[in-house]
This record gives structure tokens, C-alpha cells and sequence, in this order.
């Protein structure tokens, strides 16, 4: 990683940065000015970004191993400094009946999902606070208000993602740390999903850098008019 043009003290932390929503909220906060921990499992493609984007570091983490969130979370203030900025976009998902479901798949979405979101909490926000503020959100969908038959491997966890939010939001709130949810109710412009629906029109998709764009704009909000919650949708979804 590449510093030199890089003067901003200002360190975002995103977790899940894969090719789609992952990296371009990596590049919407680079061009913000913010040196970008980025947090996934694969290890090829965060070298790829890094080596691409000045200002970033790679860092190989699986969000649902305690102990390894630990070591990165202390990897990251050591090598960039406090984040100020989190955006918890790792996700576990799984299609299928509350009977057809693999009840292990939705213990290990829960995890990704809710768990990981709860320690990277309680290894950022008191920092935060010391630093004199902060955002802290995560990224997620309309799975979080409904709880749709074929969506019973995921949409637990993610309700329970957005009310561990709101609970940290009325914790460290008053305390200038800003938590909120960012639901994506939308069908996202990515590779398989286009295959997925070729005839689809190109308006039908929600961008990954309109979604980045979004959660740059909830993260800086001022003070006297947080939202702690945010629904984004194409302009021709139903709903």
C-alpha cells in the first residue's frame, strides 16, 4: 500500500469486499479521502484491489473466527490507525423454507450476519467514541421487515442485524457514534445476476456504486439528523 499521496488520518474499515458492492464502496471512500481496511476471505482479490487502489490494505479475515477479527481489528489500528468509519457488508444468505432449509445454514448466516457485526461493535465503537465520533453501519435488505417463505435460511439474521443496530444506535449514539442500517430492496447489477436475467431491463438493477454512494452519504450525515435506518430501491421496483 501506497501512502505517500494519502495525508487524511481518516481510516474506514469494510468488511466482505468482494467484485460487486464490496469493492465499490472501497473505491467511493478512497475517493473520499479515507485509507480503506478491506476485510474478505479471498485473498487474490484484495491483493488485486490493493495493488489497484492507493490508500487501501488487504486484510485475509473470515468475520465469523472471533479470535482472527480480534488480531485484524488490532492489525488495522496498529497499521492505518483507529477506524472511524465501519461498514459491515460481509453476508451470508440462503434460499429455501423454514422446512427445507439446512438448519446449520442459517446457525452459520447468523454468524456473518449478526455475531460478527456484534464483535466488530465491541472492538471499534469505544475507540470511536474516543476519537470523538464515528459510523458504524451494515449493509443488508428488505429480508431485514419481512420474513418471506422462501427466505427463512436468512432472513432471521438479517432482522437481527438491524435490531442489534438500532441497540447500538441508542447506546453510542449520544456518544456521537452514528449506527445505521443501509437495505438495499433490489435486485444488485452484478455478473451472475445479469445471467441470471438477461431480459432483464438495465434500469431493473440498483448499481453497486449508487449503493456506495449511499452508505458515503448516511456515514456523514450531520449530527442533528441522523437516519437509523435507510431503504434504497430502483426507481421502477415494486414494492
Amino acid at each position: 500500500m501506497s501512502e505517500a499521496n494519502h495525508s487524511s488520518g481518516r481510516v474506514c474499515l469494510i468488511t466482505g469486499v468482494g467484485p460487486g458492492t464490496g469493492a465499490a464502496l472501497v473505491r467511493r471512500f478512497v475517493e473520499g479521502d479515507y485509507r480503506v481496511a478491506m476485510l474478505a476471505r479471498n485473498e487474490e482479490r484484495l491483493k488485486k484491489l490493493e495493488a489497484e487502489l492507493e490508500g487501501t490494505r488487504a486484510y485475509v479475515c473470515d468475520v465469523v473466527d472471533e479470535a482472527a477479527l480480534d488480531q485484524t481489528i488490532a492489525s488495522v489500528k496498529k497499521d492505518l490507525g483507529v477506524p472511524t468509519i465501519v461498514v459491515h457488508n460481509a453476508v451470508g444468505g440462503a434460499f429455501g423454507s423454514f422446512q427445507e432449509i439446512d438448519p446449520q445454514v442459517l446457525r452459520q448466516n447468523f454468524e456473518v450476519n449478526t455475531m460478527a457485526l456484534l464483535h466488530l461493535a465491541r472492538l471499534v465503537v469505544d475507540d470511536m467514541i474516543e476519537e470523538g465520533g464515528g459510523a458504524i453501519i451494515a449493509t443488508g435488505n428488505t429480508s431485514a421487515y419481512r420474513g418471506k417463505a422462501a427466505f427463512a435460511g436468512f432472513a432471521p439474521s438479517k432482522a437481527a442485524q438491524r435490531i442489534l443496530l438500532e441497540s447500538i444506535a441508542r447506546s453510542a449514539g449520544p456518544k456521537g457514534v452514528h449506527a445505521a442500517y443501509l437495505a438495499i430492496d433490489a435486485v444488485i447489477d452484478l455478473e451472475w445476476t445479469r445471467k441470471r436475467m438477461p431480459d432483464a431491463p438495465d434500469d431493473f438493477f440498483c448499481k453497486p456504486a449508487d449503493i456506495a454512494e449511499a452508505a458515503y452519504q448516511l456515514v456523514h450525515q450531520p449530527k442533528s439528523a441522523w437516519a437509523s435506518e435507510m431503504v434504497i430501491r430502483p426507481f421502477g421496483e415494486t414494492w
